[in-house]
């Protein structure tokens, strides 16, 4: 493995580059617009797609993945060692969640975690899009669909045979995602969570 201060470099940029706050960087640029004053107040493509339709959510939510495949990418270039560069993946979910350059209030990891996942197991991560797409399809609840991948992710690793650390990090990537839902959990209870076309 590479020396011990070029991996902690690396954990660095990976909490760095997650914390990249793309959902309020593309809507000042495009609406010169705060988009945590709307909506869901949340920066990410969902509340951009409810807020500003779709021209100004598909950069977002490309470039949240981005962030992910990046970040898993330069991890394995350093050391291919599954606990680091999932390590570094997990760490790009916790910047986009809690991002330091917007006072530690960021979005739900959604699409940073399709995209960690991507670099990680094309083939787990294209049964989880399938899945979660599905879902949205049949409720028309983008919150639900990312919960469904978010439950998926260990749950594909389980049934690809893959090692124990990657189990682990699904779980604890499913745990994160979940708990960054827990609003939206609340609201699909209470039946007030939008859908998925309706403008907040």
């Amino acid at each position: 493995m590479a020396n011990a201060y070029l991996s902690g470099l690396v954990l660095i940029a990976a909490y760095l580059v997650g914390s990249l706050p793309f959902g309020y960087i593309v809507t000042q640029v495009v609406k010169k617009t705060d988009i945590r004053n709307y909506g869901s107040g949340n920066i990410g493509a969902t509340n951009v797609l409810r807020v500003m339709g779709w021209k100004a959510a598909l950069p977002v939510f490309m470039l949240d993945m981005l962030k992910g495949v990046i970040v898993v990418l330069l991890a394995r270039s350093v050391a291919d060692l599954p606990l680091f560069y999932l390590a570094a993946g997990f760490l790009a979910l916790i910047g986009h969640s809690f991002p330091v350059f917007l006072s530690f209030k960021g979005g739900k990891a959604a699409a940073t975690g399709i995209g960690v996942l991507v670099a990680v197991s094309g083939w787990a991560a294209l049964f989880l899009i399938i899945a979660a797409a599905l879902v949205v399809a049949i409720t028309r609840y983008v919150s639900l669909g990312s919960i469904t991948g978010a439950l998926s992710v260990p749950l594909f690793f389980l049934i690809f045979g893959y090692e124990l650390p990657y189990i682990l990090f699904g779980i604890a990537t499913a745990a994160l995602l979940i708990w960054r839902h827990h609003e939206n959990i609340d609201r699909l209870i209470k039946g007030t969570e939008a859908k998925i076309g309706q403008k907040v």
